[in-house]
């Protein structure tokens, strides 16, 4: 049986409460891969396994290490309906790209999908239906306007099976999906903390002598 949670995803489950989950990724999704720097399209694989309700649930995406903005311009449609730009999590459905069940609908098929209707270049983030593993997954692509990015699979919905997870798909809406910036490490908070009591002291310093001087 399949792990609820992938440890090779590197993310982190925020909250619970209320059944209501948040499943934060904030590392690099290609840490330790040479994909970036080979020619063509690169999928990594690897992802969380999790269930998720799009009523309650939320993913929480780091902007800096996926290059995203700070806000979630979102989509969700059939292909045909996409815009050519201002969006960064996309939400497809469009379940196929040919009438032929011999090839599987995959991630790289619905990147294809979505790069044929988004033309502004930028990272983003799709949801997509596997043909194969006849559920959605959760998609990082380096740009979802290129048919070459590279894709890195982030998490795989287990509970969204079959016609039930199909019917799902229309659920997703922005509230799904937060951006979020990393807060500083604990050895740069305390940095930061120190050069503002500098900053202090030196002032107080500037003060008392100020208030030492003789009058004219």
């Amino acid at each position: 049986m399949p792990q609820r949670l992938s440890v090779a995803a590197a993310f982190l489950v925020l909250c619970s409460a209320a059944g209501a989950t948040t499943f934060r990724f904030d590392t690099d999704p290609f840490a330790g891969t040479p994909v970036l720097n080979a020619p063509g399209r690169q999928i990594v694989g690897g992802e969380a396994f999790v269930n998720f309700s799009p009523a309650t649930d939320v993913f929480s995406l780091e902007s800096t290490v996926f290059g995203v903005g700070s806000s979630v311009n979102f989509v969700n449609g059939l292909v045909s309906n996409l815009p050519a730009g201002g969006v960064n999590v996309v939400v497809l459905e469009t379940f196929d790209n040919d009438t032929n069940p011999l090839t599987p609908f995959g991630a790289g098929n619905a990147a294809d999908l979505i790069a044929s209707r988004v033309t502004t270049p930028g990272p983003g983030f799709f949801i997509y239906f596997n043909q194969s593993l006849d559920l959605p997954r959760l998609v990082y692509s380096t740009d979802l306007s290129s048919s070459n990015a590279d894709l890195r699979i982030l998490a795989r919905m287990l509970n969204l099976f079959g016609d039930e997870g199909r019917n799902t798909m229309p659920a997703f809406t922005a509230a799904n999906f937060q951006i979020t910036t990393a807060a500083p490490e604990p050895s740069s908070r305390l940095m930061l903390i120190a050069v503002g009591l500098i900053g202090v002291s030196c002032y107080l310093r500037t003060r008392s002598q100020d208030d030492l001087r003789p009058r004219g």
